[in-house]
């Protein structure tokens, strides 16, 4: 079975202390399902279309299992701490080979 990457683009973020809270929350309950960060933070570089803005990537050992850990009921938790603190953008997709 394919590896799954969850990949999240900050557009705006509204309210520092709801991401602050969301971070505190989001962080323990995707890596308690099985979510590994590899990456977060400002894009060192973009390119063509590129926006500078805050980007997140987490490996996850299938796609299942990114939207059960999307779905459960700590990061459902995590998204209500956020409310409207953020507009951001949340893809899943499955790895190639």
């Amino acid at each position: 079975m394919p590896k799954a990457y969850w990949i999240s683009t900050y557009h705006a973020i509204h309210d520092q202390a709801a991401m602050a809270e969301y971070a505190k929350l989001a962080g323990p309950s995707l890596m308690a399902a099985g979510g590994r960060f590899l990456a977060r933070g400002m894009p060192s570089v973009v390119y063509e279309a590129g926006v500078k803005e805050r980007a997140v990537l987490i490996e996850f050992d299938s796609v299942e299992q990114a939207t059960a850990a999307h779905d459960s009921p700590g990061y459902q938790e995590a998204l209500r701490a956020l409310g409207n603190g953020a507009k951001r953008d949340i893809r899943i997709i499955e790895a190639v080979g």
